[in-house]
């Protein structure tokens, strides 16, 4: 028989209200809140906190507090993934993100989702896992909802409500979020800044 953790994680419906989510989620606030009481220039404090807070990436991670999630544990990291101001992870499934990829402020990435019927929402919930790639820059503002993958060196525009999968290479945006065309070569390879997120 499955723990409420493993039902968690492998999609399953499961009760949000079992005692060990329940103790993984007060740990995991708890580290935020400690990450978000630091000061600038309390580098070190930092690092030991998202140590301990993400399950992969949290020695290399840009982090501008304050952010929040649920677990932590079900972060993972590639190198040097920034965060900028009052970011939200609700990482109830896995959430892997690539290298080098950046985050805009208030961007909110959710993994949690719950079912139609009204009296199972009130007792279960679900969630499908989101792979975010490599030198992904994700504009400010953006959602990223359940189950998305959005491939690598991809930009999210400012705002967007992402809702299914975007490929590698494009520049995309809206509500709901879609491909407005590809990045060219020239543009990967440019130093200008762009207006686009």
């Amino acid at each position: 028989m499955l723990s409420e953790w493993e039902k968690m994680l492998s999609g399953e419906l499961y009760d949000p209200t079992d005692p060990v989510l329940v103790e993984a989620r007060n740990r995991a606030r708890d580290l935020c809140q400690d990450l978000n009481a630091t000061r600038e220039g309390q580098d070190k404090e930092r690092a030991v906190i998202l140590l301990e807070l993400f399950n992969k990436g949290g020695d290399t991670v840009g982090m501008q507090p304050p952010f929040f999630c649920d677990y932590g544990t079900n972060i993972e990291l590639g190198e040097r993934v920034f965060f900028n101001f009052n970011c939200v992870v609700l990482d109830v499934a896995r959430v892997t993100i690539g290298d080098y990829t950046l985050f805009g402020p208030a961007v909110q990435i959710y993994t949690a989702t719950h079912p139609f019927d009204a009296a199972l929402r009130r007792r279960q919930e679900y969630a499908k896992p989101i792979e975010i790639g490599s030198d992904v820059w994700v504009g400010g503002g953006a959602i990223i909802c359940p189950g998305v993958r959005i491939g690598s060196r991809t930009i999210i525009g400012a705002g967007s409500v992402v809702t299914r999968d975007i490929p590698e290479g494009v520049f995309a945006a809206g509500n709901p979020c879609r491909v407005i065309r590809a990045i060219t070569e020239e543009e990967a390879t440019s130093i200008k800044s762009t207006d686009m997120a």
